[in-house]
């Protein structure tokens, strides 16, 4: 069964290829009430302007204004942190997040959380996650994938964590981009195990 509940969702977008994804799913937990603490790497704001039209502030300030007003969202339902911000409620266990998706995930975000380095917030978050035993979901950027990342991939799904490729299946006869990344955007919410109008349900 979906909860309905409104859920406080911490969202890590780095620096890999599916900046678009990331988007997305931020749009989709807006939309539906949820609260987002958003934290996008140095990295992923290179990407991000590789990769779309979109012109994102460079400080955590402006960048959360801005995209309030880009997803027309209440303002307490957006926070954005940057990397250093050690204050923030997804840097201990004793703040309140219920979920955390890295998305896209950069190979070496993976490392660094399969390593526990902490370097960063988004690496202390995603240790957080793992020690307070909470749902951890990690979205791989692009294949081909080395013995390294298969490796650490690995030992993150032991830990519990749950490896969400960013793989979109054809059977839903996809027509569009934005078709291929509904698919993948409904499969986080679906582990997420919240409410969404992205795609049919098998057998509907």
């Amino acid at each position: 069964m979906i909860n309905e509940t409104q859920k406080i969702i911490s969202l890590a977008i780095t620096g890999a290829s599916g900046v678009q994804y990331g988007f997305r799913l931020l749009e989709m937990l807006l939309q539906k009430n949820h609260t987002v603490y958003l934290m996008v790497s140095k990295a992923a704001q290179v990407v991000i302007a590789m990769e779309t039209e979109v012109k994102l502030p460079g400080r955590c300030k402006d960048m959360q204004t801005f995209l309030v007003n880009k997803y027309s969202c209440d303002k307490n339902q957006l926070y954005v942190f940057g990397e250093d911000e050690w204050t923030a409620p997804t840097a201990s266990g004793g703040g309140k997040v219920d979920a955390m998706v890295l998305c896209p995930c950069s190979m070496g975000a993976l490392s660094a959380i399969a390593s526990g380095a902490s370097n960063n917030l988004i690496e202390r978050s995603a240790d957080v996650m793992l020690k307070e035993r909470r749902q951890l979901i990690l979205v791989p950027r692009e294949t081909p994938y080395s013995d390294i990342h298969l490796e650490n991939m690995l030992k993150l799904s032991r830990m519990g964590c749950v490896i969400l490729c960013a793989n979109p299946g054809f059977y839903n006869k996809a027509e569009t981009i934005d078709d291929l990344i509904d698919f993948v955007v409904a499969k986080i919410l679906d582990q997420l195990m919240l409410a969404h109008e992205l795609q049919p349900r098998w057998g509907e």
